[in-house]
């Protein structure tokens, strides 16, 4: 599961997300992409488990580049417990995604098995997508 290994400070409060992804919107690594059309908090889990999804389809072959990582915690507290008494531990992490975010990035895999393993790891996030390609790709 994706964590930072260390924080400057344990506990984070919420936050506002407004607007649109100004950096990490253009694909910078690969050919293909998957970018959010709508505004999240995704999950270690969730990151992880699309990841599972495209390496699976790909079949180990090619390369894939995930342009996200969770760094926010996100605290809970124990269920059935009074309010008040302090702001619960952190239980994960969460990434924020704003629209307009490239998620995850392939190359090295023809169009066809790109687009349907970014199909599979958009059904494990809880935003919707967009499939995209490089402007200056050309299928051999």
């Amino acid at each position: 599961m994706l964590q930072p290994k260390k924080t400057k400070y344990r506990k984070q409060q919420k936050g506002k997300m407004k607007g649109n992804a100004h950096r990490g919107a253009e694909l910078a690594f690969g050919s293909f992409g998957i970018k959010t059309m709508e505004q999240a908090w995704l999950t270690g889990r969730q990151i992880e488990a699309a990841r599972q999804a495209v390496t699976r389809y790909m079949k180990r072959e090619g390369q894939i580049w995930i342009r996200i990582f969770p760094d926010k915690p996100v605290t809970k507290k124990p269920a059935e417990v009074r309010m008040g008494k302090g702001k619960g531990a952190p239980e994960y992490f969460v990434a924020r995604v704003t629209p307009g975010r490239i998620l995850f990035e392939a190359e090295g895999v023809p169009l066809s098995i790109a687009k349907e393993a970014l199909r599979l790891a958009a059904q494990k996030l809880p935003v919707k997508t967009k499939f995209i390609v490089r402007r200056d790709y050309v299928e051999n």
